[in-house]
């Protein structure tokens, strides 16, 4: 296992996709000064890996990089990882034209990582077709990649039979926490089980799934506090996905100040969970699984390009909320019918879906999005 490639740092990684806001509903309007101070604190706690994308943000994530990050701490100090998507890709000119452009919007002068972006059933002949896997070769022989992997969320067969395809990537990027670690849909045990098999080290995403494992039910609150006064859920869950001994590093978007104290906080020493905290994790776990709500993690990839700009991820979460605090659906008003009211004057509601389908090709949950945004207008509209 070579774990060199990440030269011994601390497991907690910033992700920059769910960045503080300005406005709220819009994910490019990016707080800058707020931005710095996390970035700050990151580094001076000790934590170096800063992980960004193409199109987090609105595009806008990798200029946020530069502006809060690289302009203003050496570069050896930090290191810095991007990813290529295949849904921007239409000719191979293409591969150059956007990691020049990465270069550029980030100003870092090379990538210490440097990933294929979301690869999956749909993804993967695309990425073939355009000889990807070949092109980031390319760009470590002329030293603008330090290490090349992957992103993926599909099958541990299709993991199975890419790793066997190409041995030369050196890390791969999954889906693990513990409420999708035996999801018959995400396969998050499998899939990590595969990964070390081939000898590759492992990069977590979406440990806390979006927030769902931040925000839990009383039960699991009350069980938790009990065992750990003062823990916050969110070092349960980024602790849970550290203590296996294949990953390497584990992506936490904050997107606050007070999350990024708190994330660094537990993960400074980290510990690995012990034989009780694992028996606790589990009996969440079947706590969780008796909810309903919809198992979304709130990526957005599904908004971009939406013909209806339908705000996806928000009226899931939406959804989510109101089937914890009115589950019969009996109640005259919630708040969340208040804030599914507000939401649609700015994006099209649920009920405006024309059943495209364009979402559900790009989710990396693979959830039946148009199905579910019926469910949704169903209750709010």
């Amino acid at each position: 296992m070579d774990k060199e490639i990440f030269q011994g740092a601390k497991k907690l990684g910033f992700g920059l996709m769910r960045l503080p806001k300005k406005d709220p509903n819009k994910d490019g309007d990016i707080d800058i000064e707020e931005m710095k101070k996390m970035v700050d604190l990151f580094l001076e706690r000790g934590f170096t890996y800063f992980d960004t994308a193409w199109m987090y943000c609105e595009f806008k994530s990798e200029d946020a990089a530069k502006e809060a990050l690289v302009d203003r701490h050496p570069r050896e100090k930090f290191t810095l990882a991007t990813k290529l998507h295949y849904a921007f890709l239409k000719t191979k000119e293409d591969r150059d034209r956007i990691f020049e452009e990465q270069l550029r919007k980030t100003g870092a002068g090379y990538f210490d990582y440097y990933l294929i972006h979301d690869v999956n059933g749909h993804s993967i002949g695309r990425y073939r077709e355009l000889e990807v896997f070949d092109w980031i070769q390319e760009k470590k022989k002329q030293g603008l990649v330090k290490h090349a992997g992957f992103s993926f969320h599909d099958t541990p067969q299709l993991l199975d039979e890419v790793l066997s395809e190409h041995p030369e990537m050196e890390f791969v990027q999954i889906q693990l926490n513990y409420l999708d670690y035996e999801s018959p849909a995400v396969r998050s045990r499998e899939c990590y089980e595969v990964a070390e098999k081939h000898g590759k080290p492992v990069i977590i995403m979406e440990p806390v799934k979006g927030g769902t494992l931040v925000n839990l039910p009383d039960e699991i609150l009350k069980m938790y506090q009990e065992y750990a006064p003062g823990k916050s859920t969110a070092s349960w869950a980024i602790r849970f996905a550290a203590s296996h001994k294949n990953v390497e590093m584990v992506l936490s978007g904050m997107s606050n100040l007070e999350q990024l104290e708190d994330n660094t906080g537990f993960m400074q020493e980290f510990e690995p969970l012990n034989e009780k905290e694992q028996e606790l994790i589990k009996k969440a776990v079947e706590i969780l699984n008796q909810s309903k709500a919809i198992p979304c993690t709130a990526c957005s990839y599904c908004t971009d390009g939406c013909p209806k700009k339908i705000a996806i991820p928000k009226y899931f979460s939406l959804y989510n909320a109101e089937l914890k605090e009115n589950p019969k659906g009996d109640k005259g008003w919630t708040p969340q019918m208040e804030y599914y009211s507000n939401v649609s004057k700015d994006f099209g509601k649920a009920g405006d879906c024309i059943a495209c389908r364009q979402c559900e090709k790009i989710c990396p949950q693979h959830l039946k999005i148009v199905e579910y945004l019926k469910i949704v207008a169903d209750r709010f509209e």
